[in-house]
């Protein structure tokens, strides 16, 4: 099986339209994006990588790649770059002698990735207070508005997420960092992930739209303190309920535990 296709046009009989029709029918517990444009290899990649932040991949959960080739309909060989694609951006881990696992989110994970998050966006807040352009200025309030309808209209986590997702990403451009750009990019995944746990808790999510709020009101009018004082309300806000919701489950995993130890 090829491991990147290089026509944009695939006939019937190619390794991604052979992968498109059998993911369509095997895989019954991911949710496929496919585009036949892509390598086989990316299309394997983009499909684990989207179970793992969805959560249909759970923590802890173990990558097998003969299960997974035999699920997916392909070799073992773009699993296992795949697998090692994911490693990299932190949502697998390789455990000696058991293989790879899908990454835990643990307290120290999430602490990390939200010193540097929280660092990175200060910063952008800062630059886009200096350095916004008009156009950009319509781009972030058109953005707010974009999320709070789909807060409103009760959209799904993704759809919650990758609207909170464009509306920082204005904030990162208007910085005129192409550097800094890159920096928070080589995070997203992470942070995406965690965006995810925020935004399962419902009930922050008027909280989010309020802080949007108050960030673009400060940057319009250009005041550079508050700006960089709410972007970090905003991030610690993120950690802190994250934080309480794994402090929840593990004690609900406990319980379960005790429970089933006493049968």
């Amino acid at each position: 099986m090829a491991a990147a296709i290089q026509n944009l046009t695939e006939p019937s009989g190619s390794p991604v339209n052979d992968f498109l029709r059998r993911t369509s029918t095997v895989m019954n517990d991911f949710t496929v994006n496919m585009n036949e444009y892509l390598p086989l290899r990316d299309l394997v990649f983009n499909t684990l990588r989207q179970a793992i932040l969805k959560g249909e991949l759970k923590p802890g959960e173990r990558l097998m790649e003969i299960q997974l080739a035999e699920k997916l309909g392909v070799s073992r060989t773009p699993i296992r770059e795949a697998i090692r694609k994911l490693e990299l951006e932190g949502l697998v881990l390789m455990i000696p002698r058991r293989g790879a696992e899908v990454a835990k989110i643990s307290h120290k994970n999430l602490q990390d990735t939200l010193e540097v998050r929280g660092a990175l966006e200060e910063l952008a807040t800062d630059l886009a207070c200096q350095r916004i352009t008009d156009e950009e200025l319509r781009e972030l309030s058109a953005a707010e508005d974009h999320f709070q309808k789909v807060v409103k209209n009760g959209g799904t986590e993704i759809e919650i997420a990758e609207a909170d997702e464009a509306y920082h990403d204005i904030i990162y451009k208007a910085s005129g960092n192409e550097k800094l750009v890159q920096m928070i990019n080589n995070l997203r995944e992470q942070m995406y992930r965690y965006r995810l746990e925020y935004i399962k808790d419902e009930a922050k999510r008027g909280i989010l739209v309020h802080e949007h709020e108050e960030i673009l009101q400060a940057i319009r009018i250009r005041d550079l303190i508050r700006a960089k004082t709410l972007m970090k309300e905003h991030i610690d806000n993120q950690e802190m309920t994250v934080s309480q919701n794994l402090v929840e489950e593990a004690e609900a995993t406990s319980e379960v535990g005790k429970k089933t130890r006493k049968r």
